[in-house]
């Protein structure tokens, strides 16, 4: 019997290539039972027509689901459903429901709402997106991320891409990031004393998780990144929110009893403000003297476009206090989820005992991949590109605010991809974001950034990560148009 081309039609909405969501298209059709061994498909040709795609396309696709059994080819009969081909299951899907069970009584903790940060997943759509820590694909260096990715998945590789590292990590990355990475912020470890994370904010989590408990305290920026407070007031740590000034976290406002300090020296977030040497050696010397910890997220080091960005604050440690968080995931990008905790050894078994009993470790064949793209030098000719870039666009940026007076409250000494910008007094820009996306534009508002019972409303965070510097200047004059009108 054969299968009617009728049958078939591609969903608009599906992502990937044509080959591969014509494959889904008759995987699905055969998991779902519409399609039984032994039944004829339509002939490439056919196919190929009815569905507007080239004739290689289709075969390309045929060809593939045959080296997954799924089809069978007779020479020249044509492709028919595999007598081995994945069965349908035996017995009707169920859709369960919430039953008897009350939910408001049985959920033990709450972590709800989350990040409190809306990023539309549609972000892309909008002509003027100064939303930060998102992919500009006119940046990313596709081609050569591609081929180490494929490298990775050759049979040279078969370990490192299928093996348990049980609580380890790949030692091509680890020993990257000894030998290369950290050095350029002035800090030596050994590889006991680095760990492979997913993410800063997996970092984040771990360091959190091993050095707070209920009975300690953590001080943090104010206004700070909204997971970070999330995840520690999850921990039940008893927490100061420190307000930071121009040149961010102040040391002397931290409180006596201080266990562990969270900052952003580099490029506080969001103010972009960065500490300068004299109070990061402040910082030191109290961290030393009250016999306090801290952990330094150093995010958007590499982006310091305007000249070379300060020592990091492990870097001028001397007695083992600072606890250093890295990433790549804002280098190269958002969804490779893909960071570093460096520190003293203790607190890294610590660190990396939690993390084997969470998600083992991150996956093998995304570690060896980043591997291959640092080693080879794809990185740092793609963080050139990226800072070349950053700065035309930072510098357009700083124009357009200026011409259509809007007020920069903050812009990272050496770089980064965002500025603080301060709308006037009454304005609400978490009402203003909402009307301007009718308009195509996408801001960040400042009020989930901070914290306490009088929040301002009036601040918000302009990206020029995923922007074009051609659209810069007509976006800002309609934000600024916005704010006039409210």
């Amino acid at each position: 019997m054969s299968i009617s081309v009728e049958t078939f039609f591609l969903d608009p909405s599906a992502e990937g290539t044509l080959q591969a969501r014509i494959q889904q298209m008759v995987a699905q059709g055969i998991l779902a039972g519409r399609f039984r061994p032994g039944e004829r498909l339509p002939s490439s040709r056919l196919m190929a027509k009815h569905l507007g795609v080239s004739r290689i396309t289709v075969t390309l696709a045929y060809t593939e689901l045959v080296a997954d059994d799924y089809l069978t080819s007779r020479g020249r009969s044509g492709y028919f459903v595999s007598d081995n081909a994945p069965e349908p299951p035996a017995f009707p899907a169920q859709r369960f429901n919430q039953g008897t069970v009350d939910w408001t009584r049985a959920i033990g903790q709450r972590f709800t709402p989350g990040l409190s940060l809306e990023k539309p997943s549609d972000w892309a759509k909008y002509r003027y997106p100064f939303i930060y820590g998102q992919a500009d694909k006119t940046l990313f260096d596709s081609a050569n991320w591609r081929l180490c990715a494929l490298r990775a998945l050759g049979m040279r590789d078969f370990n490192a891409l299928t093996s348990d590292y049980y609580d380890g990590d790949d030692p091509m990355l680890v020993d990257f990031i000894a030998r290369q990475t950290l050095p350029r912020r002035g800090i030596l470890a050994n590889t006991d004393e680095i760990l492979v994370t997913m993410g800063a904010q997996n970092a984040l989590w771990l360091s959190a998780q091993v050095l707070l408990n209920s009975r300690r305290r953590a001080a943090i920026e104010n206004p700070c990144y909204p997971a970070l407070r999330n995840i520690l007031t999850q921990s039940r740590c008893q927490l100061s929110m420190v307000p930071v000034d121009g040149d961010g976290l102040p040391p002397d406002a931290l409180p006596g009893d201080t266990d562990v300090v969270f900052t952003t020296p580099s490029h506080q977030c969001p103010t972009t403000a960065t500490m300068p040497l004299s109070r990061r050696h402040a910082l030191l010397e109290k961290a030393e003297k009250e016999d306090f910890i801290i952990v330094e997220d150093d995010y958007e080091f590499e982006m310091s476009f305007l000249k070379s960005p300060s020592p990091s604050l492990k870097s001028l440690d001397k007695n083992g206090r600072v606890i250093y968080v890295g990433s790549f995931s804002k280098s190269l990008f958002p969804g490779l989820r893909l960071g570093y905790l460096v520190g003293p050894a203790p607190f890294i078994a610590e660190a990396r005992a939690l993390r084997a009993t969470v998600l083992r470790h991150p996956p093998g064949h995304i570690q060896r991949t980043v591997s291959y793209y640092l080693s080879l030098g794809h990185y740092d000719a793609l963080v050139r590109r990226m800072s070349k870039t950053y700065h035309q666009r930072r510098q357009a940026m700083g124009e357009a605010l200026h011409a259509y007076g809007m007020t920069i409250a903050g812009q990272g000494t050496y770089g980064g991809s965002s500025v603080w910008v301060r709308a006037p007094f009454g304005t609400d820009t978490t009402e203003l974001a909402a009307r301007l996306r009718d308009d195509g534009v996408l801001i960040e508002p400042g009020a989930p950034f901070f914290a306490g019972d009088d929040i301002p409303k009036n601040y918000m965070r302009l990206a020029y990560s995923s922007i074009p510097e051609s659209r810069i200047a007509e976006g800002v004059h309609l934000i600024a148009k916005a704010v006039r009108e409210s």
